[in-house]
């Protein structure tokens, strides 16, 4: 699971709880309602015994936090608590003897008629409402809409059958959730502002190393060479030796240059392509590590835009080095396919693995602080990607990267 994904989680498990929590109090309810329009018709008994009961079930809508509307068959409210009245802004003795309509915006009234009136022909007892639309709208007195949740139950007794509503304004709620992801999603594009600069700078320095500092280190070489031919037989032996050693610093620092823009940002990935680019990553991670790498590369002809291609190569670059960090691994399955309208890119090792539960920190140990595949996601992510881990202890770790191709494509190919 993301990140982002386990805040949301635990938010919709919480609703769910809550509304089952309510539907199940609506039923409860239902029954307090249909026994109190019983015993409405009912001759009370010697010593008063059934009017202190009614009084009892009558505090307990009464003190209840959740708004609670009882209508009868013409959908017309008998029972309006405190909260509801809090809640619409009305005095329960204006309301009761109101259509329910009066509590619902004009635009759902006739649907949420109907709703009601399916309901009390299925004969359920209790249902949730609004089991296709998230976010149910009320109407208060002032004219005000406003969302909530709700819950309905039904009761059936000699003069026929009552619904009893129990519902609650959500709009501190949906508040926080708005303002929760605009702050998410706000992050997320300050990361991928983040991951652009990066590359862009990453892109200038390799340029300058390899064109700036690697032309000079080539013409000190060419500026050595003539020194020690200009030099020929007079050469004493100490002083060929260290023409010698420095003639070799130069060419293991032009290969140290070489490898360092490489890293940063491997000229081929602009110059032939994301395909090459990927056989040079896993050969050069090859004969770093000793670990093999078995390619699966096959693109169908399809063009990357260079931001792609770059997301792409990063991607294969970060699962790369957390094999050679954490993985323990002898070999590696890299895998790029162009399927219909979708990319695939999958990356499997035979190493140690992970617990299922823990792909968020990757193999990430007590003093272990990488955030490689947190890293992932987010480039993932700056393409509507989605990343899936399959693991488990001793049976390797495979990454699974899924893209729609169009999100990948330049416009031109598009």
């Amino acid at each position: 699971m993301s990140t982002g994904a386990k805040p949301r989680a635990r938010l919709a498990r919480g609703a769910a709880s809550i509304l089952v929590a309510g539907t199940a109090a609506a039923a409860a309810f239902a029954l307090v309602v249909g026994r109190l329009t019983r015993s409405n018709a009912t001759p009370p008994k010697a010593g008063g015994a059934p009017a202190l009961s009614d009084a009892r079930m009558m505090a307990i809508i009464r003190s209840s936090m959740e708004a609670i509307i009882t209508v009868d068959e013409a959908q017309r409210v008998v029972i309006f608590n405190p909260a509801a009245e809090f809640v619409f802004g009305l005095a329960a003795t204006e309301a009761i003897g109101s259509p329910l309509s009066r509590f619902i915006p004009e635009r759902f009234r006739e649907a949420h008629g109907q709703h009601v009136n399916r309901f009390g022909e299925t004969g359920v007892t209790e249902r949730q409402m609004g089991q296709h639309q998230r976010v149910l709208y009320g109407l208060r007195a002032n004219g005000e809409e406003f969302p909530i949740e709700a819950s309905i139950s039904q009761i059936r007794d000699h003069s026929g059958k009552l619904y009893t509503v129990m519902l609650r304004d959500i709009t501190e709620r949906l508040r926080d959730e708005n303002a929760l992801k605009r702050s998410r999603e706000e992050l997320r594009e300050l990361s991928a502002n983040l991951q652009n600069v990066r590359e862009a700078e990453k892109t200038r320095i390799a340029r300058e190393l390899h064109d700036d500092l690697g032309q000079q280190l080539t013409a000190l070489k060419l500026d050595l060479s003539a020194l020690a031919h200009g030099l020929g037989d007079d050469t004493t032996p100490e002083t060929a030796a260290r023409l010698t050693g420095m003639s070799k610093l130069i060419d293991s620092t032009v290969a140290a240059v070489r490898r360092i823009a490489a890293d940063l940002r491997p000229v081929m990935l602009d110059d032939l392509g994301l395909v090459p680019a990927i056989e040079w990553l896993a050969n050069d991670f090859t004969s770093r590590y000793g670990i093999a790498v078995e390619r699966h590369v096959d693109t169908d002809g399809a063009e990357f835009s260079g931001a792609a291609a770059s997301t792409l190569f990063r991607i294969v670059q970060e699962a790369l080095t957390n094999v050679a960090r954490h993985a323990e691994a002898t070999r590696v399955v890299l895998t790029l396919t162009v399927d219909g309208q979708r990319c695939v890119l999958r990356i499997a090792d035979d190493g140690v693995g992970a617990l299922s539960d823990s792909g968020d920190t990757q193999r990430r140990g007590p003093q272990d602080k990488t955030f490689g595949l947190l890293g992932i996601r987010e480039r993932a992510h700056m393409f509507n990607g989605t990343v899936s881990i399959d693991t488990a202890p001793r049976e390797g770790f495979a990454m699974t990267v899924t893209f729609a191709l169009d999100a990948l494509q330049s416009e031109e190919a598009a």
